[in-house]
């Protein structure tokens, strides 16, 4: 029995789910799908699969095996596709992790245009908010908006992200809109956690200003934060695509619209290696393409 045809057995099963819906994909039976599994498990002398009458789920060995396995035969496909001038079309699981910010109508938008092109694809979506390791957890890409990516992955960039200071006319009427720096002094602030300090520096009329904000709310999650600018409670920091459809609305005021105090840039980033899926990179190229991320 073929190792690299159980290896990809297996691993359409682990997609899956589903010894019956693999082995229908693959035109195969069952009983051989499982004979398939059984044999790389006796080759490499551990469970890989647990196997109940409901559910098939990944063992601890199988979630090592499973990513290494993918990413191989993953690029596999882009070797020989590249040695016989044919096009891959892309398939699998796509494990994709993004900031939590990206929870948002555009972007949704963009994820239901790219599976509708590519219909073979599923996407796998992580907006937990937390840095993963890319190699160890097994995700294929992530969406990072960074001023400095991680030299040892693979960084393209994808757009600019301005971050601007939001209100609710509620909190504005009751404190007054500032017009400059001065004006921000002692004001409420939602403050995102994974900001260091509670000074702010703008470009004021005599050069640079440093003013110092009251923080009321301290959280690592911008859909909190975003909730609580909207329920007045203060003014915060939050990427655009995140407050537009607020700010046209009349349901978030942008403060002081001349001042952009954050503007970093969004970058798809990938493990270092030398051929890069298909899926992978159609996602890069889709993305980066899409007028809705300008």
């Amino acid at each position: 029995m073929h190792s690299l045809v159980s290896m990809r057995v297996f691993c359409l099963v682990a997609e899956l789910k589903s010894f019956a819906t693999a082995a229908q994909r693959l035109r195969i039976s069952p009983a051989m799908a499982s004979k398939h599994v059984m044999q790389l498990e006796k080759r490499l002398g551990t469970r890989l699969l647990n196997r109940t009458s409901r559910r098939v789920s990944l063992s601890e060995s199988g979630v090592l095996y499973f990513e290494q396995a993918r990413q191989m035969l993953d690029s596999l496909d882009e070797v020989e596709a590249a040695v016989s001038n044919a096009t891959v079309v892309p398939h699998g699981t796509l494990r994709l992790t993004a900031p939590v910010w990206m929870a948002n109508a555009m972007f949704a938008g963009v994820l239901a245009n790219y599976q509708a092109r590519y219909p073979d694809v599923r996407l796998d979506v992580d907006l937990g908010g937390r840095m993963v390791n890319l190699v160890e957890e097994g995700f294929d890409l992530a969406l990072r908006a960074t001023g400095a990516p991680d030299e040892a992955l693979i960084a393209r960039p994808i757009t600019k992200v301005a971050f601007h200071m939001v209100g609710a006319p509620a909190y504005l009427d009751r404190a007054g809109r500032p017009t400059k720096p001065a004006d921000l002094a002692g004001r409420s602030l939602l403050h995102y956690a994974l900001y260091p300090g509670e000074s702010f520096s703008f470009a004021g009329e005599h050069g640079t200003e440093t003013v110092k904000l009251n923080p009321v709310l301290r959280s690592g999650n911008e859909t909190l934060l975003h909730m609580a600018a909207l329920e007045g409670m203060g003014l915060a920091f939050l990427p655009k695509w995140l407050v537009a459809e607020d700010i046209a609305a009349g349901r978030l005021e942008h403060v002081m619209p001349g001042q952009v105090l954050f503007e970093g840039k969004l970058f798809a980033v990938y493990p270092s290696r030398k051929y890069l899926s298909a899926k992978v990179r159609t996602f890069i190229d889709f993305v980066a393409a899409d007028r809705r991320m300008r």
